[in-house]
């Protein structure tokens, strides 16, 4: 409430009304789902969509005033928030690409085909690990090696610490090593098992 120093004219504000989300979104979840579906057109990208629907919606920075419009206010977080997601996968596509091409000019021909047989295989064992990473684990790689980014350049960029650039680049290099150690087997335990043989 407001006063502005005459009793008479007093200015009361709208209270905003307690929603519960948990039950709302239960409620609203079947058709949400459909206009997500609908929007990234990706079965797996749904869930990751409705986490952050429901985030925002708890995190709310305006709250709902009338009730009767929960409904509609989901929907257009819903589309919101499907928008972010396909724009954060075609930077992530985009990234890859150009990681991809870059690696592919490098190359160039190797003399010997054996080593042209190996590099193409590690690129390949790379790309798979890169893509079954997290999205942020491959965009800070790429902005490292792809784009040959500085920890400083980094950070900028992704608007956090200088250290917390280096603990998150270190992160994502445990990760791949252990997508790139699951797929092709730890060196560590080879070579435990041929030392027992």
């Amino acid at each position: 409430m407001l006063d502005f120093g005459n009793n008479d004219q007093v200015l009361r504000t709208p209270e905003a009304v307690e929603i519960d989300w948990d039950a709302e979104l239960r409620k609203h979840a079947r058709w949400l789902r459909a206009v997500v579906f609908a929007r990234v057109g990706e079965p797996q990208a749904v869930e990751e969509v409705m986490q952050e629907v429901a985030l925002q919606a708890v995190r709310q920075k305006a709250p709902i005033q009338d009730p009767t419009k929960v409904a509609q206010w989901l929907y257009r977080l819903a589309v919101l928030q499907s928008l972010l997601y396909r724009r954060r996968q075609g930077r992530r596509r985009k990234l890859l690409e150009r990681y991809r091409q870059s690696r592919d000019d490098s190359a160039g021909a190797p003399g010997d085909p054996l080593e042209w047989l190996l590099r193409g295989e590690r690129m390949r064992l790379v790309r798979e690990a890169l893509a079954r990473l997290p999205s942020r684990d491959a965009e800070v790689l790429l902005m490292k090696y792809a784009e040959d980014l500085s920890y400083e350049e980094i950070a900028e960029r992704l608007g956090i610490s200088f250290s917390a650039a280096q603990a998150r680049l270190h992160r994502a290099r445990n990760r791949l090593r252990g997508e790139m150690e699951a797929r092709i087997g730890s060196p560590a335990a080879a070579r435990r098992s041929r030392d027992s043989s």
